[in-house]
């Protein structure tokens, strides 16, 4: 005879630590938002009313890397904006993920030069990849969607 049967009907809900870690985590993200080109303009469509990226928790949108986890890096990236992406993602707690929104954040996108890092995964981790020039709003939706199947999927083990 399992719980279920001798809780009956008293509302009891059982779970392990790492579902209800996980579950925390994806319905709590605070993103930084770091917009430096024309997808910026289709991640603040992702957010606002049409589209409402707060319906998966994220209508609290931080300035601070500090109080953030989850970092949108929205356009292309240059050389000289590197290292203040990196500092940035540096100063974030753990556990922090990176969304790549668009083709330049991804691969450089049309801009084949010495001046724009050719992905921004040179630099930082990305845990999920947006395509598009640019991208559609329910494409960054889907993508954000995306990273919290992942989140779910984690391990006590991979907290490490």
């Amino acid at each position: 005879m399992g719980i279920e049967q001798k809780a009956g009907d008293l509302g009891v809900v059982t779970t392990t630590l790492e579902k209800a870690v996980n579950w925390g985590r994806t319905n709590s993200m605070w993103p930084i938002l770091f917009g430096l080109a024309c997808c910026a303009i289709e991640m603040m469509g992702a957010q606002a009313s049409n589209n409402d990226l707060s319906r998966f928790g994220m209508e609290l949108n931080r300035a601070s890397p500090r109080q953030s986890d989850l970092m949108f890096v929205a356009g292309r990236v240059s050389r000289k904006m590197a290292p203040v992406v990196r500092r940035l993602y540096d100063q974030m707690p753990a556990p922090k993920w990176v969304i790549a929104i668009g083709d330049c954040a991804s691969c450089g996108g049309v801009f084949n030069n010495y001046a724009i890092l050719q992905g921004v995964d040179e630099i930082i981790p990305v845990n999920v990849y947006i395509a598009g020039c640019p991208p559609r709003p329910e494409a960054i939706i889907h993508g954000v969607l995306t990273l919290h199947e992942n989140v779910r999927k984690e391990r006590i083990k991979d907290w490490a």
